[in-house]
Parts: C-alpha cells; sequence; structure tokens
C-alpha cells in the first residue's frame, strides 16, 4: 500500500519540496536553491538527488511513494507535463514530466504553480473542498488558478486563469509578457509601489513622500503600513487597488459562479484590511444573486499550498480522488 506522495513547488529561487501523507498532512518539507544555470538544466537531478537523500534519511522506501505531483511556473500542458516557457527558470519546450519520470520511475503529474496553489487551497486549506473557486496571488506578480466542478480549469493549452494578464488598462506600464496594461503591472507588490511613486510626485508633503525621502525603502507593507496610520495617500492607493480588484474578481464570477474567491500571495498578509476593501467593491460591481453566493477569504496555507495542491492532484488523477 502507499503511503505518501512527493509534492513539487518549482519557483525561480527555491524549489519547495515535500513529502505529503494521503490525507494532505505534511511529514517532511524542505526547499533547495533553484540552478537556473544553462536553462535550469539540472533542477530535476537535483531536486531528484535531494529527494533520495531524504528519503534514505526517513527510512521512506520507493514503493512506499504514490506519484510525484510537480507545480511550476509558466505555461504548461496538464495533460503531458510539457512546459512551454518558464521565463524565470530558462525553460522552454521542456519536457518537466518525462524528466522526473526517467529519474525517478514514478508516475509524475505537472501542472501549472498557480494551479496547485489553489488545489492545495480548496483541499485542507480556505477553500473547504468548493466546486467552484477562484484563487488570486498578489505577490511580485499577480497569479491565478479556478476550480470549476471540482476540476483545475487549463483551457486550450493551459493557459486558462492567467489572471494577471488580463488587461485593465490601454495606456500603462509595459508588463513582462510584452502587452501593455495588464492587471499584474498594477495590483502586484511591484505595481502598487510604482503606484506609490507616481503619487509622491504630486504630494510630497504626504507622510508616504516623506517615508520615501527619508532614504528608508519602499515596499507593498510599509504602503499598507502607512495607509492604516491615516496617510490619506496611502490610503487612497490601497483604496484604488482594491477597487480594481473587486472589479476585475466581479467580471471573471459572472463567467465562473463560485462559492469562494480566496486571495493569497506575499499582498494579503495585510490581511482583513485588504479583505474588506476588496470585498465592498467586489459587492459594488458583482451581480447580487453571485455576490450572495460568493466569499472573498483570505488564503490561509502560505507558502505550503504548493506541495500539499500537488499532492491532491496525483491523488485526483491516479485514485480519482474528488472534492
Amino acid at each position: 500500500m502507499k503511503h505518501y506522495i512527493i509534492g513539487l513547488d518549482i519557483g525561480g529561487t527555491t524549489v519547495k519540496i515535500g513529502l505529503i501523507q494521503l490525507n494532505g498532512d505534511i511529514k517532511e518539507k524542505w526547499e533547495i536553491p533553484t540552478n537556473t544555470e544553462n536553462q535550469g538544466l539540472s533542477i530535476v537531478t537535483d531536486v531528484w538527488e535531494s529527494i533520495e537523500e531524504r528519503l534514505t534519511k526517513l527510512n521512506v522506501q520507493i514503493d512506499d511513494i504514490l506519484g510525484i505531483g510537480v507545480g511550476a511556473p509558466g505555461f504548461i500542458n496538464g495533460d503531458t507535463g510539457l512546459v512551454y516557457e518558464a521565463v524565470n527558470i530558462g525553460w522552454k519546450n521542456f519536457e518537466l514530466g518525462k524528466e522526473f519520470e526517467k529519474v525517478s520511475n514514478l508516475p509524475v503529474i505537472v501542472e501549472n504553480d498557480a494551479n496547485i496553489a489553489v488545489l492545495g487551497e480548496n483541499w485542507i486549506g480556505a477553500g473547504n473542498r468548493s466546486q467552484n473557486v477562484i484563487a488570486v496571488t498578489l505577490g511580485t506578480g499577480v497569479g491565478g488558478g479556478i476550480i470549476t466542478n471540482g476540476q483545475v480549469l487549463n483551457g486550450e493549452n493551459g493557459t486558462a486563469g492567467e489572471i494577471g494578464h488580463i488587461t485593465v488598462a490601454h495606456e500603462g506600464y509595459r508588463c513582462n509578457c510584452g502587452r501593455v496594461g495588464c492587471l499584474e503591472t498594477v495590483a502586484s507588490a511591484t505595481g502598487i509601489v510604482r503606484k506609490a511613486m507616481d503619487k509622491i510626485q504630486d504630494n510630497p508633503e504626504s507622510l508616504l513622500a516623506k517615508h520615501v525621502n527619508s532614504g528608508k525603502d519602499l515596499t507593498s507593507k510599509e504602503i499598507f503600513d502607512l495607509a492604516a496610520a491615516g496617510d490619506s495617500i496611502s490610503l487612497e492607493i490601497i483604496d484604488e487597488i482594491s477597487d480594481l480588484l473587486g472589479f476585475v474578481i466581479s467580471n471573471l464570477a459572472i463567467v465562473i459562479n463560485p462559492s469562494k474567491v480566496l486571495i493569497g500571495g506575499g499582498v494579503s498578509k495585510a490581511g482583513d484590511f485588504l479583505i474588506d476593501k476588496i470585498d465592498k467593491a467586489f459587492k459594488k460591481y458583482a451581480l447580487p444573486r453571485i455576490s450572495n453566493v460568493c466569499e472573498i477569504k483570505l488564503a490561509k496555507l502560505g507558502n505550503d499550498a504548493g506541495i500539499i495542491g500537488a499532492a491532491f492532484l496525483v491523488q485526483q488523477r491516479l485514485s480519482d480522488l474528488k472534492f
């Protein structure tokens, strides 16, 4: 009988690795640096060597492992395990699933990292095993994952759910995707700071301007802290971002009709101060029939969502586990 699943969450800086029990509990978790040299060619072998070393230490046999679930950034074909492109790592048309199968001799399931995060949150996190869920991650960029009828929404070529690339302005900042006006150019941690720097020029007497002029670093956290302290310009920024997110989510909700929208990522550490504002905007823009059955909630698994979601994905594909 199989007892564990290996969950991987591959990022541009670190690879999170978890030995996950079949009920979603984490037996062991650790990280290794992501080696992006030579277009990330050594990542698979680096990860597998680390896994073998840890399994030996824990006295866990390969026969105890049901499979490996992998979350990776970029555009991914979840059926074949092909990474079309992961810019931050250097992969292009990289057969990630097959490469892991070669070194491990285990079944390997690959998905976009935002998709596995929403699966994890919905399995044992804030989603409460709902059938229709939208997850939005507000970090350096803006990510997203969507579950409809209990299944991750992938689309024709794995691009569905790329919420950060919804166009919200015809004129605006250029996105890493090459287009102009994407949501993540405004609502990410980077976008919030950029917006603040623009506001400072017209409001040199604000607490925000004084903070920057004192030589201190400006992050999205400082902007939220200044808003909570009563700085009107910082509060204006947060209100504008929250209103925009509520507007975008209301439009997504008209298509998906979710029971929950989960907000995660580093920016979400602002907590209820941010969630309440997004929720207010969502209810302003959404059809009442939709907003009446939909909660805006904080994600709660943090950095563990990916490895847990990867484990769920393996069970969903190999053991017909359902929400």
